[in-house]
């Protein structure tokens, strides 16, 4: 038996220390917390994307009372910027989250579901993300998109 060894490189930094233009998607996703429907966790996560062509698109968590049908702020930001911008590759995906306490001082990771949707709008448009995770005290930077999140990924190859 040998071993396989998956390493997964992110910056820590604080926001101060991000370009404006990263500053940008992070503040948007930021306000977006505002808008989510989280009537049941009360934890409301906000999304937002810089496309190629610079525009920024926001999106948040909408929770159901049947659990299984809410939708996350990561997939419905994407969703809505790859159905109305359907030629524009996505260069940045921000995540920020908060309670009723106000904004978690650590990121938040985005969960699995999430990942492999960020996987196939990478595939789609033949180019990795960078994603930025948003915490009051500190954020995540990983530049090399979602394979560092997702190592062993299953995408449209293992179909063929």
């Amino acid at each position: 038996m040998k071993e396989m060894e998956i390493n997964t490189t992110v910056k820590v930094c604080t926001v101060d220390e991000l370009s404006p233009s990263d500053r940008e998607v992070v503040d948007a996703a930021r306000a977006a917390t505002a808008n989510s429907y989280a009537v049941y966790s009360h934890f409301n996560v906000g999304a937002a994307v810089r496309l190629s062509d610079g525009t920024v698109v926001c999106g948040t968590n909408q929770e159901n009372a049947a659990y299984p049908s809410g939708l996350c702020a990561e997939r419905t930001t994407l969703f809505w910027a790859n159905s109305q911008y359907p030629t524009q590759a996505v260069e940045v995906l921000a995540i920020a989250a908060r309670t009723e306490q106000g904004e978690l001082e650590k990121p938040i990771p985005p969960c699995g579901a999430c990942r492999q949707v960020i996987l196939e709008t990478e595939k789609r448009f033949n180019k990795a993300m960078r994603i930025i995770l948003y915490g009051a005290k500190e954020c995540y930077v990983i530049e090399d998109g979602v394979k560092a999140l997702l190592p062993l990924s299953f995408d449209a190859g293992f179909l063929e």
